[in-house]
């Protein structure tokens, strides 16, 4: 099981990435070489079609979230809005990103293609704290709270959730990393899953079948430029999660 490189690792790749032309999210000598692979994306969160009106998402005015940016520097994005059979078969990784809750028949897909050999990276938030212009009920919003219990009680999985905690952005140790969060969740193992947990619980990295999972138990380190400072550190610290879980 591949855990995210620890600081050292972060520190050279950000050395690396400073250095390079127009600040580069995606760490010098990391860039794929000839055509990207792709990697689907199912997601509540405005960060592939943004959160503008329709007209300025189909005239392309809308403004690029710099984690859809960030993302396409690896990987040729393919965006989905279900993870049946027929979406999914072909691709060998998803990135889930605070999703809606599965049908029954999706619940059996997700786990029928992960087991099959395909890489999963989830943002799954217990509390969502990321700024939308939509209100509560507004099915544009994205989802608040993530109801993904099904799926990770078959990967032997718990989120849990301390409604105790700050409610401020903070930074969690989990190998060697310091991960921004705001009202994370935990997991804890349960059942007979193949997985391991980090320190807090913040990471799960559970090997399912053929294939391997890797779940981040809080959404913050994908905020938006207007709600949380992209900065270079943090940029490559996702480049780098985002990296290890799919690659």
């Amino acid at each position: 099981m591949r855990f995210p490189r620890p600081i050292e690792a972060f520190v050279a790749a950000l050395t690396l990435a400073l250095g390079a032309a127009a600040c580069s999210a995606v760490p010098a000598g990391d860039e794929p070489a000839g055509p990207k692979p792709d990697v689907g994306f199912f997601s509540t969160l405005p960060i592939y079609w943004g959160e503008g009106d329709m007209a300025a998402i189909l005239d392309g005015s809308n403004h690029s979230d710099w984690v859809r940016d960030l993302i396409e520097q690896r990987f040729d994005i393919e965006p989905l809005d279900t993870v049946e059979p027929d979406a999914i078969d072909g691709l060998d990784r998803i990135i889930m990103a605070q999703p809606r809750p599965l049908a029954p028949s999706e619940n059996v897909a997700l786990d029928n293609w992960v087991r099959a050999g395909g890489r999963l990276l989830i943002f799954a938030d217990p509390l969502l704290t990321r700024h939308s212009d939509f209100a509560l009920g507004d099915r544009r919003r994205p989802q608040d709270v993530v109801l993904l219990s099904p799926i990770l009680t078959r990967w032997g999985l718990e989120l849990r959730f301390d409604d105790a905690q700050p409610s401020e952005e903070r930074l969690i140790s989990a190998f060697g990393n310091q991960y921004p969060v705001n009202l994370a969740g935990q997991f804890v193992a349960t059942g007979d899953g193949k997985c391991t947990i980090s320190e807090a619980g913040l990471f799960a990295w559970c090997s399912v079948g053929n294939g391997r999972v890797t779940l981040m138990a809080d959404a913050a380190i994908l905020d938006s430029e207007e709600t949380a400072a992209t900065s270079a550190p943090r940029q490559v610290l996702l480049a780098t999660l985002i990296g290890d879980a799919l690659d």
